[in-house]
């Protein structure tokens, strides 16, 4: 069993009823028996398909692109498969439909720049068909608006390209408006016009800011809405389908997803590990690629300067190639660069997560690789912190990923690999080397074997339930641990907005036992589960015809307290400051994700580990060292700052004034870099001597390590 970022197959899902009459309720038998009289006519439904449906819509048919035979077979498949098999038990009715028509007009046009308000208002005699042309397979609907799209895209880019070739004047004072999330589709021609001149302007003096003379400036401009002209021209029919059915699948959950054939090729690779690259997982994002997940073993995450949301703006290769211009380029386009033999370098410029464009870029050199196995798994390292004249060994152990030999264990192997197998070994090794405590790093750990997760809470669990799935049917199971506990000392969890799923299952039964104390960010909040199927595995009758994967939602996970974990996930009992909203980071940032819900308490008894007076006590400590401590102070003010400029909608088109704003945020910095010089002298005074500690450039840990130290002095004072 897998989920998270390793979502495989929880359970194999059959059109078989016979297969699961001990498992299905009779609503799910007589649903899945319904699902086969409607595919055995699917063949009949294709026939009566005929292409004369199309000629309304698209006469020319080599200047507008049309849907193919087999993607009106899989529109149909796709709709039935959710409508039967997804855990939100809704009908594709004139709701769902309304919600495809959004999703599909943002997923081409998120930053309003391309369509017309009349555009979008002719578009609206779909908004209620959707799920009737989708039944049926009638596509051209969202071919016709696809058509329409490509249509303002060669508009714009030629006009685009007209200006990138002018003079830009850089001392006028100008307001360009970047966010445009509730702006209006522009009204006409002139009007876009002038949004685009902004656009292209706002552009360059981003790269005039970078260093970038009038010439290069130009050069760069030219080259990139060139390039994205010949991306447009290069999108074929199955990417608008590809296109349309993630809409479809996204208005039910946002880790439901459909994969074209091309697609869940890329996706079975990445699932296996086995690419030489940089380890990660690219999606568009507008007219960026964004980096959505890092493998842990991988050269990205290995790096430590890669950050989910990151998006790429440019690429060189090798040490001196020429930095390329990729905004606007297709994502598997920027895969294509990214990827490479192994022991080779790529520098990949970023525009860090959460960051408006037009600010400071990030480069990151990274030598491509295969997935480092040893460097995923979990690394130990043993800490001294001294504090009122006792010196305090702690014991850290960082796990990025809950991994699990599957094969190793079907198998029978004696020594297969798995996280709750080296966890236990070094915290055997940790214990001989005399710590006082232990804390677990799950920051940035995306989830992966819901067995390890059960196992490894299992490792300081006096055994019970550790985590509850509820599936579509109604049906609740709770998974227990049924061994002996095998650390018992002090504990403590680090978790930030990027810990998800497993992870998540791990610090909530941790903390509703009341056995460790949890620190950092609040939690993802991914308390779903997903199976992979290929289209093929659904037909009664194999067919040669290239199909491609569905990933779509069966279960919920739920704490033994009953909460689900989705959107809430795991609340720390001590909150480190974030640079991540749940509204922005995280299940709350999905507006189609499944709701929060809870369901009764599993049978557990809580420990006395961790009590209020202690949180309280951690809490008090935490909240003085936010006033006093450097580090903390640095990363607060980075975090308001940051906050500033996502509130902001517009940015100066007046060189001077960004200029100055530049300077500004240098001055402000130098000043606080005096204020923690005096600090750290006040620190010195008072006889704290960690230089180690002090030295550390991470202050989420530096911070949870004195949270650990004061926690076993706590325990130690009890007695």
């Amino acid at each position: 069993m897998t989920i998270g970022k390793d979502e495989k197959r929880l359970f194999s899902l059959d059109l078989y009823p016979y297969l699961y009459l001990g498992f299905l309720s009779l609503k799910s038998l007589l649903r899945i028996m319904k699902l086969f009289k409607k595919l055995i006519i699917i063949p009949a439904l294709i026939l009566l398909g005929s292409t004369n449906i199309y000629a309304s819509d698209a006469a020319d048919t080599t200047k507008y692109l049309q849907p193919k035979a087999e993607h009106i077979k899989e529109a149909i498949m796709v709709t039935q498969i959710l409508d039967y098999f997804h855990y939100r038990d809704v009908d594709l009715n004139d709701s769902l439909s309304s919600v495809i028509l959004d999703n599909f007009i943002e997923s081409l046009d998120a930053s309003k720049n391309y369509f017309l308000a009349s555009d979008i208002k002719s578009f609206q005699k779909y908004r209620f068909a959707f799920d009737d042309d989708l039944k049926r397979g009638n596509l051209v609907p969202a071919f016709y608006i696809f058509n329409i799209y490509k249509k303002r895209v060669e508009e714009r880019l030629k006009y685009a390209l007209a200006e990138s070739r002018k003079k830009f004047d850089f001392t006028k004072n100008e307001e360009f408006v970047f966010d445009r999330e509730k702006a209006p589709y522009p009204q006409s021609l002139q009007e876009q016009d002038e949004l685009w001149r902004k656009v292209v302007k706002h552009q360059a003096l981003s790269l005039k800011l970078s260093g970038s003379d009038d010439k290069k400036i130009s050069e760069t401009l030219v080259t990139r809405y060139e390039r994205f002209k010949s991306n447009v021209d290069k999108y074929n029919s199955t990417d608008v389908f590809e296109i349309l059915m993630n809409s479809v699948t996204e208005a039910f959950d946002p880790h439901t997803n459909y994969f074209g054939p091309r697609s869940a090729e890329d996706f079975q690779r990445e699932s296996s590990k086995a690419m030489e690259g940089i380890g990660a997982t690219l999606q568009q994002d507008d007219d960026f690629t964004k980096i959505v997940e890092l493998r842990p073993g991988g050269p990205a995450f290995l790096s430590g300067q890669i950050d989910i949301d990151d998006r790429v703006v440019g690429i060189a290769q090798g040490a001196d190639g020429e930095m390329v211009d990729v905004v606007g380029w297709r994502s598997d386009e920027v895969a294509g660069q990214i990827r490479g033999p192994k022991g080779t370098l790529v520098r990949i410029e970023f525009l860090p997560a959460g960051r408006p464009i037009g600010s400071q870029t990030k480069i990151v050199n990274i030598v491509r690789d295969k997935i480092k196995y040893d460097e995923a798994k979990a690394k130990s390292q043993v800490v001294q912190y001294e504090e009122g004249g006792k010196t305090y060994n702690l014991g850290i152990i960082t796990l990025p990923d809950f991994y699990l030999d599957s094969e190793g264990l079907e198998e029978g192997e004696k020594d297969f690999s798995s996280a709750t197998s080296d966890v236990k070994k070094l915290i055997t090794q940790l214990q001989e080397d005399g710590v006082d405590g232990v804390m677990l790093d799950l920051r940035n750990n995306g989830g992966g074997s819901l067995l390890e997760a059960i196992s490894l809470s299992g490792l300081f669990l006096p055994g019970g339930p550790v985590v509850q799935i509820k599936y579509a049917n109604g049906q609740i199971a709770k998974e227990d641990d049924k061994e002996k506990m095998f650390y018992s000392g002090p504990l403590s969890v680090m978790t930030n907005r990027f810990s998800a799923s497993a992870s998540e299952i791990f610090a909530g039964a941790l903390q509703d036992y009341k056995r460790a104390v949890i620190v950092g960010e609040q939690t993802y909040g991914k308390g779903t589960v997903q199976n992979v199927r290929g289209l093929n595995d659904f037909l009664r009758e194999p067919t040669t015809d290239e199909l491609g994967l569905i990933k779509y939602t069966i279960a919920k996970f739920y704490r033994v307290s009953g909460s689900s974990t989705q959107h809430l996930g795991v609340s720390p009992d001590i909150s480190l400051p974030s640079a991540f909203s749940a509204e922005e980071f995280g299940e709350s940032s999905k507006p189609s994700a499944l709701p929060w819900d809870k369901i009764p308490a599993a049978k557990f008894t809580p420990l006395d580990y961790v009590d209020n007076d202690l949180i309280a006590q951690l809490r008090k400590s935490h909240e003085k060292r936010l006033k006093t401590d450097q580090s903390l102070i640095d990363y607060q003010y980075d975090i308001n700052e940051l906050n500033k400029a996502r509130a902001k909608t517009t940015v100066s088109l007046n060189y001077e004034v960004r200029k100055k704003e530049a300077a500004d945020f240098e001055a402000k910095r130098d000043a606080r870099v005096k204020i923690g010089d005096s600090l750290k002298e006040l620190g010195s005074s008072k006889g704290v001597k960690n230089h180690a500690l002090d030295e550390l450039k991470d202050p989420f840990l530096k911070e949870s390590i004195i949270l650990l130290a004061e926690q076993i002095a706590a325990k130690r004072s009890k007695g």
